[in-house]
This record gives C-alpha cells, structure tokens and sequence, in this order.
C-alpha cells in the first residue's frame, strides 16, 4: 500500500526505544515513494533544500528546528549560504524509523503544498 506526503505530514513522532528494529529495505522504499526528492544515504534520509539568500536559508532552518521541536526528533543540518542539507536517521535504533518519514514530509511541506 502507497503512502502519500499527505499522509506522513499528519502523522506525529513516537518515541523509539533501543532493541525496536529499524525498518528493512521494502518499507523503506515503500515510504521513500511517499517522500519524492528525499534520497537515501547509507542509513540516512538526505535532502538538500536551495534558497535564494542567506535570509530564507535562516528562516528554513528556524522552522525546522520549530517542527524538530514538536516532533521531539531532530535531523542534522548543514547550512550554507543560500541551502541547507538536511539528514534524518533514527540514532536509537541505528537506522531509519517512521519518524523520519514523517519529519521529511513535515520539512518537505514547509517548502511544497502538501498535493505536490
């Protein structure tokens, strides 16, 4: 079963615990299709956003840390002057969980409307 941006935004984070597995391949491929232009990087989910000026990069960035805040799960970020590379993976459990899904399309909809 597919699963849309649309979907994994309305989801919350719940907390991952030591000894949870992370998600094999077919899930993680099955929810990469939900999430285009996120890409996968050894055990992380990677995307560089571009941005016009150092002021929307800031504003980018202050935003996800807002959304990493409620979800209570927070990606690495690399900040450059006009992009910001953003990298999820669940340190727990050392890979990816829903969470990252679910924070991606959160991040993804701070750019994107929800359809795209």
């Amino acid at each position: 079963m597919n699963i849309s941006k649309c979907d994994l935004a309305a989801k919350r984070c719940k907390p991952c615990e030591r000894g949870i597995p992370p998600l094999d391949r077919q899930e993680i491929d099955r929810l990469l299709k939900g999430i285009g232009g996120w890409e996968l990087s050894g055990v992380e989910l990677v995307k560089t956003f571009q941005f016009k000026n150092y002021y929307e990069t800031m504003a980018f960035v202050n935003a996800t840390a807002w959304v990493s805040h409620r979800e209570d799960h927070h990606p690495d970020l690399e900040v450059g002057y006009k992009q910001c590379r953003v990298r999820y993976t669940t340190h727990a459990i050392g890979g990816l969980s829903e969470n990252d899904f679910i924070c991606a399309a959160k991040i993804d909809a701070l750019i994107l409307p929800l359809g795209s």
